[in-house]
């Protein structure tokens, strides 16, 4: 029988904030990709995932840091953007051959999933994404990226090129010692409920996106 290749180095030449927890082989719909399970030591208590094609280890990997989002991808929530962004990232990585879809468990951009749901009550009264979160005496993106520079160091990516359309995770990344060569835009399309939603990313947390 032929054992399948890790992805993960078995050895790190010092110690790892990564703990790799089980990775397997997982078919889907846009390619046969390699589901990585791992937890970072800042939140032992989260599994996290990286859903990875091809071997990593090298320069100008494709990597799509992509945040939980229960309503849109388990629900079929018509308000954001986020399942399709992440049925996009995984189809580029599958046309690619290689690259990664690193997915964190920060709902809501941070602020958890009761808190997301108390944001959408407000914005059924007419608040948009950003002062329903300051309203609540929340921040506008609690989002960290601690884990995922972490698990790219773990796989052995020395540079990426980032799928987002928001230049603070750019930034963010980088100063988390990612280096982060190039920004791939992930653009899909709208419905009419998530027009607002989209266009106060765009307009007032500066998301790179078309008007």
């Amino acid at each position: 029988m032929t054992a399948v290749p890790r992805i993960v180095p078995d050895v790190t030449p010092e110690a790892s904030d990564v703990e790799i927890a089980a990775e397997a082989p997982l078919p889907t719909r846009h390619g046969n990709f390699r589901m990585i399970v791992f937890r970072h030591v800042l939140e032992p208590h989260l599994e996290q995932v990286v859903m990875a094609l091809g071997d990593l280890r090298g320069d100008d990997v494709l990597v799509r840091v992509h945040s939980e989002c229960m309503t849109s991808e388990v629900f079929g929530s018509l308000k954001c953007d986020c399942a399709d962004q992440l049925e996009r990232a995984l189809q580029q990585v599958a046309q690619e051959g290689r690259g990664a879809v690193i997915y964190l468990r920060q709902e809501g951009r941070g602020i958890g999933l009761a808190n997301k749901v108390r944001a959408y009550a407000l914005q059924a009264r007419g608040v948009d994404t950003v002062d329903a979160n300051r309203v609540l005496g929340l921040p506008d993106d609690a989002r960290r990226y601690d884990a995922a520079a972490a698990v790219l160091r773990e796989l052995g990516v020395r540079s990426i090129r980032l799928m987002t359309n928001n230049p603070s995770k750019v930034d963010a990344l980088r100063e988390l010692g990612v280096e982060v060569r190039g920004r791939v835009p992930v653009l899909v399309a709208l419905n009419p409920l998530s027009h607002a939603y989209v266009a106060a990313k765009r307009d007032r947390m500066n998301h790179l996106i078309p008007g």
